[in-house]
């Protein structure tokens, strides 16, 4: 539950000291302004809401690393993907966007605060525990901090515990560690295709390399 709240705490302290003008500046996440990537967001944050009052009597069906599964690369343009940008433009100015945000954001934290960890929660068709559930989420939120501030030198990034934890996570879900040599930020980016490895990467990862990115959803 700890990393839950300090990299969703991180994140959201993020986007609220992000100036107006860096809405319009492109983030990490491929075709997605700041603004755009913030609207997406305030949806996760709505799925978290919603998720930890959906409760399930059921036995889990996935944990932390199985709740993400790998996907192939859309060959067309995701429908929801594509209304984000329209969403976010909606908003108009960048404080109403940002002031929806603290709004969801600081619900979705208070009521994760308030969950049983050993609780079932049913999402996506999956049942799973609620700390589960969270620690699945360290991952997302980590790798979605780090788009926020790939252009953004003013604007902290996530915390080092909050990358230990989605690295691990993220080595759980593709079955192998990285490199020691790799840092927990570019085994973010370099896993998750947010960029591409250097040549010495490349070496240091081996035949791992010819497995990434991972697609995750």
């Amino acid at each position: 539950m700890e990393p839950f709240a300090r990299s969703w705490s991180a994140l959201r302290a993020a986007v609220a000291e992000t100036p107006d003008e860096d809405f319009d500046r492109p983030s990490g996440c491929a075709g997605w302004l700041v603004r755009d990537l913030v609207c997406h967001l305030v949806i996760g944050a709505q799925d978290v809401l919603i998720t930890l009052v959906t409760p399930a009597d059921a036995e889990p069906t996935v944990d932390a690393a199985t709740y993400w599964k790998p996907v192939e690369p859309s060959a067309g343009e995701d429908p929801l993907a594509a209304l984000i940008p329209r969403l976010a433009a909606a908003y108009g100015e960048p404080r109403w966007l940002r002031h929806h945000f603290d709004d969801v954001g600081s619900a979705a934290g208070r009521a994760a605060e308030l969950a049983d960890p050993a609780a079932r929660v049913a999402t996506q068709d999956e049942v799973l525990t609620v700390g589960d559930y969270l620690s699945a989420y360290v991952l997302e939120w980590t790798v979605h901090h780090l788009d926020l501030v790939a252009g953004l030198p003013g604007v902290a990034g996530p915390p080092a515990e909050g990358l230990v934890a989605a690295r691990a996570l993220l080595e759980e879900v593709a079955g192998s560690p990285f490199p020691a040599a790799i840092a927990d930020a570019d085994a973010l980016l370099i896993g998750t295709g947010r960029r591409a490895p250097t040549p010495a990467e490349a070496a240091e990862l081996g035949d791992f390399a010819a497995r990434l990115p991972l697609g995750l959803g």
